[in-house]
């Protein structure tokens, strides 16, 4: 079946308005859905000052993220149905580049512009509503840092993996697809090196968790469950939010526990240790590398309909282009995705949520005391000004954890969730 080029302007237009709408539903119903009380597992934790501020920290959000997203949507419509996309392209085949080159340029100014849209947003969200929470740490001048230092990796990453994809789409036929689903997934396996290593110092400070009861707990905890643990870093998180968080990266030699300073700062040794099992619990689940798997599946099946749907002279109709082009095909099929991907990405958050409450089961079964898991939860969600009674819809479309109270149920109640 062919789709031609009002179907799949069709297509496109309603499943944007589709997210945005379904999107707009979930927030109102989660607005709808807070509760005045402090729940029972929190009283004594959280103080009602700071429980009302969470709600408010939750509507200026929520506030802020609609505005965000009709901004957004708006801003696509207009380019797109202005003929933004056929000026672009004419304006670059006018330099003569050649077909590698030019699609670099193309792509790479449409993410500039994309960038430069989003900056307003994204400097009134960190100086504004995370400064008026009492989150922000970012001074104007890291903040300019962080946005240069990030453009220059994106760039410097970014082009090779998509000077790489075009050069095979342009030149090597039918099995095209083939060779750009390896090349992707050897950079994605790449990567899991080369970030931990090179990428992320360049943003933050990595220190070796210092000799202490905290390490000595780490360790012992790590050999209980046989996890070779030799890198364990402190990153200073606090040089741009007061939020606190740990993550596990990296693979091999490489592989690493980070802990946020922020982190250390308000939990005991006992929770820091349960935070940790928890990390841990994903990679002997084998849930990292079950994701990456599947990442690299996903790719494999992407640049099969790629090649199939990058030629199809309907998908340049709907985007009023005349002249075809791989760069240009690039772009519009990751448009004409989007249904596949908005439900995928459903998908995804609901298999995210299951493997969550699964690392809570392992850190409460593999630890002294399932209570010190708990309580660090409890701990993370006053810190973090968390929303603690999300609507179910809300939870569906966006938490790729589960609410709080529900792991902790999960936790004390095994086989309730």
């Amino acid at each position: 079946m062919t789709l031609s080029g009002p179907v799949i302007i069709l297509i496109i237009l309603a499943t944007l308005v589709l997210d945005f709408t379904m999107t707009g539903v979930a927030d109102l119903l989660n607005l709808r859905n807070m509760k005045p009380d402090i729940p029972t597992e929190f009283q004594g934790i959280y103080e009602k000052e700071k429980y009302v501020t969470s709600q408010q920290y939750l509507k200026a959000c929520t506030r802020f993220g609609f505005i965000t997203s009709f901004f957004n949507l708006t801003v696509v419509l207009v380019f797109w149905f202005g003929k933004g996309f056929v000026f672009l392209d004419t304006l670059v085949r006018s330099w003569a580049l050649g077909p590698v080159t030019t699609g670099l340029c193309y792509i790479g100014i449409l993410l500039l512009l994309k960038g430069i849209i989003s900056l307003p947003f994204s400097v009134y969200s960190t100086f504004v509503i995370e400064e008026r929470f009492g989150f922000n740490k970012t001074t104007p001048a890291l903040f300019v840092i962080d946005l240069i230092k990030s453009t220059l990796v994106a760039v410097a990453l970014g082009s090779l993996l998509l000077g790489g994809i075009l050069l095979f789409l342009e030149h090597s036929g039918p099995r095209a697809w083939l060779l750009c689903w390896g090349v992707s997934a050897l950079f994605t396996l790449a990567v899991q090196y080369i970030v931990p290593t090179w990428i992320m110092p360049i943003f933050n400070r990595f220190t070796p968790l210092e000799a202490g009861e905290l390490r000595d707990a780490i360790t012992r905890y790590a050999d209980s469950i046989d996890f070779s643990l030799e890198n364990i870093f402190v990153m200073d998180g606090s040089k741009r939010s007061s939020k606190s968080n740990a993550f596990f990266t990296g693979f091999g030699k490489n592989r690493r526990i980070v802990l946020f300073d922020t982190l250390i700062a308000e939990h005991t040794p006992r929770e820091l240790v349960a935070v940790l099992a928890h990390e841990m619990g994903h990679f002997k689940r084998r849930h990292i590398t079950r994701r990456l798997v599947m990442g690299i599946a996903q790719m494999g099946i992407i640049f099969f309909l790629i090649s199939v749907c990058i030629s199809h002279q309907g998908l340049f109709d709907a985007f009023f282009m005349e002249k075809k082009s791989v760069y240009a095909g690039l772009v519009f099929f990751g448009m004409l995705f989007s249904p596949v991907d908005l439900v995928l990405s459903m998908a995804l958050q609901a298999m995210s949520r299951r493997d969550e409450y699964e690392a809570d089961r392992f850190a409460a079964d593999t630890t002294p005391d399932k209570e010190d898991m708990v309580n660090a939860l409890k701990k993370l969600s006053v810190h973090n000004l968390s929303n603690l009674f999300p609507h179910p819809f809300h939870v569906f479309l966006n938490y790729s954890h589960p609410p709080v109270l529900e792991r902790i149920r999960a936790i004390r109640q095994p086989g309730k969730i």
